[in-house]
C-alpha cells in the first residue's frame, strides 16, 4: 500500500489539506496526518483536526508522497519547524512525491528546491520564484514536484496526486463516487 504523509501546523488551509487526505484515502493510499504541535490542529477557518501522530514519529518513516497544505499562517509555522524542512529535502532527495499548493510552494523555494523548475502557487506569492519557471496553471508538474494555486484548485490537486501514485484508471474509479470537474 502507497503511504502520504500530510503534514499540518496551526493555520493550514482547512479545504486543502482535508480534500487531499481524503480523495487519497478514496483511493486507497494510507495518509498519515502528522501536526507540528501536539493536540488538535486549528485551521485558517477554525476548523480543528486531530492528527495521526506527532511529526517527530514520521521523521522515521517512509512515505511515497509529502503533502503541504497553504494557508499564509500555516505555511510560515512549517517554514519556522526544522522537522518540516529535514522530511522535505530527505524526500526530495529520494526522488519521492512532494506536493505543495497555495502558499506552501514557498516553502520549497525557502529549501531551495525550486531552481529551474516549473511551478504555481496562489497568485499573492508568485514573485517569491525568482529562480523557477512561475506558471498560472491550476495544477503544476515537474519532476517529483507537484503545485497547485488554491482552495478551489484542491479537487483537481487531489486527483492530481491520486494520479501519480496510482494512475488514471484510479482516478477514474474514485472520480465516479466523487463527480469532480477533471
Amino acid at each position: 500500500m502507497k503511504k502520504a504523509l500530510v503534514i499540518l501546523a496551526p493555520g493550514f488551509e482547512d479545504i486543502e489539506a482535508l480534500t487531499a487526505v481524503d480523495i487519497l484515502r478514496r483511493g486507497g493510499i494510507e495518509v498519515t496526518l502528522a501536526g507540528t504541535i501536539d493536540g488538535p490542529i486549528k485551521g485558517r477557518c477554525g476548523i480543528m483536526v486531530l492528527t495521526d501522530e506527532a511529526i517527530d514519529i514520521s521523521l522515521n518513516r517512509n512515505y511515497e508522497a509529502i503533502i503541504l497544505p497553504g494557508g499564509a499562517e500555516g505555511t510560515e509555522n512549517l517554514k519556522r519547524d526544522q522537522r518540516v524542512a529535514d522530511l522535505v529535502k530527505r524526500h526530495h532527495s529520494e526522488g519521492k512525491l512532494i506536493a505543495a499548493i497555495c502558499a506552501a510552494p514557498t516553502i520549497l523555494s525557502v529549501l531551495g528546491l525550486t531552481k529551474g523548475k516549473r511551478l504555481t502557487s496562489h497568485p499573492s506569492f508568485s514573485k517569491e520564484f525568482k529562480e523557477a519557471v512561475y506558471s498560472e496553471e491550476r495544477v503544476v508538474v515537474d519532476g517529483n514536484m507537484v503545485t497547485s494555486r488554491g482552495p478551489g484548485t484542491a479537487m483537481e490537486f487531489a486527483f492530481k496526486i491520486l494520479e501519480l501514485l496510482l494512475g488514471p484508471g484510479k482516478v477514474a474509479e474514485v472520480n465516479k463516487g466523487v463527480l469532480a470537474k477533471l
